[in-house]
């Protein structure tokens, strides 16, 4: 009997161009070799028949032959037809000489999707759009520019780490080829001592497009600046202002830390303008060093008095007048 085209890509016989485009591009996404590793044969096959159901009734001429004389008869017209196999290489059909030739699966496969070099499936010409274990795919196609996005991150995400979800939407094709848009949650992992600058990637992560390798997708951190603390590379800055007074005769500076504890930090030297205290290990974590940490720098901002009395001024070259230098 031969095998049923028709009832291969699940039309009718009155099926347009657009209705056998449509199910080709469905049943050969669902069917490739490539897409499908647990029945790869079974599925070969099955691709190899779309391909040639969609290769016959695709190209009117076969199509009218395929439709009196069924697929061995259209076959059999590379003999010089019905009947006359070993007489002829070739039949003429009002006029026209026919010869059936059966197109590459690969061919036909490249021709809707874009697929190119490498990647085909076994057996056949090695041109299909899906990636074989260890290789990436679209090899030979250009790829896309990057897509660059700023991840916004506070001082205590990247003191402590944390967890960012993003999402996205990308556009990609459905089962006929056609674009839709998708949306995605990225998940991203903030590393303790991560730098402004830092660079995450999402390889192929942009829209798909026929011929084109999709674009990554690169979130570069920014530091969103703190109230209390400036970051200088791995050591934590506090601008700290102190009275005269206190400069003079001491101070306890108490802060909070990043994550959450507390620091007393008791000041019994004078204090100069510009001083400055430094405090090991209770700056940033250092990604590449695990468990090792930068300063805490304390710089002093001392706030003279706008004015003083006659009294104080006396008072004052009373007790230091005597004071070294």
């Amino acid at each position: 009997m031969g095998v049923d085209y028709y009832n291969l890509l699940k039309v009718n016989r009155s099926a347009t161009d657009d209705d056998l485009k449509r199910a080709y591009k469905r049943l050969a996404m669902k069917w490739h070799p490539d897409k499908n590793p647990a029945n790869k044969k079974e599925a070969e096959a099955k691709f190899k028949q779309i391909s040639e159901a969609y290769d016959v009734l695709s190209d009117s001429q076969k199509r009218q032959i395929y439709d009196l004389y069924g697929e061995e008869g259209l076959k059999s017209f590379e003999f010089g037809g019905p009947g006359d196999e070993g007489k002829s290489s070739s039949k003429t059909t009002n006029n026209t000489t026919f010869r059936f030739n059966q197109r590459d699966a690969d061919d036909i496969f490249n021709e809707f999707f874009g697929g190119s070099g490498g990647c085909g499936m076994g057996g056949g010409s090695g041109k299909s759009g899906f990636p074989r274990n260890g290789e990436t795919g679209n090899q030979g196609n250009r790829k896309a520019a990057s897509i660059e996005s700023k991840l916004t991150c506070s001082l205590e995400e990247l003191y402590n780490g944390a967890r960012r979800k993003m999402r996205i939407s990308r556009s990609v094709p459905d089962d006929f080829g056609k674009p839709k848009t998708v949306e995605e949650i990225l998940k991203i992992d903030i590393k303790p001592g991560w730098k402004k600058g830092t660079k995450i990637t999402f390889p192929e992560k942009g829209n798909q497009e026929p011929g084109v390798i999709p674009a990554d997708l690169i979130f570069v951190v920014d530091e969103k600046p703190h109230p209390v603390f400036k970051r200088d590379g791995n050591d934590l800055v506090v601008n700290q202002k102190i009275s005269l007074l206190e400069a003079l005769t001491g101070k306890t500076v108490d802060l909070r830390t990043l994550d959450g504890r507390y620091l007393t930090i008791p000041v019994t030297d004078i204090i100069k303008p510009s001083h400055e205290i430094v405090i090991l290990n209770e700056g940033m974590p250092i990604s590449k060093e695990p468990h090792k940490k930068g300063k805490l720098r304390i710089k002093f901002d001392v706030t003279f008095p706008s004015r003083l009395t006659a009294e104080q001024k006396s008072d004052l070259k009373r007790v230091l007048g005597g004071a070294d230098n």
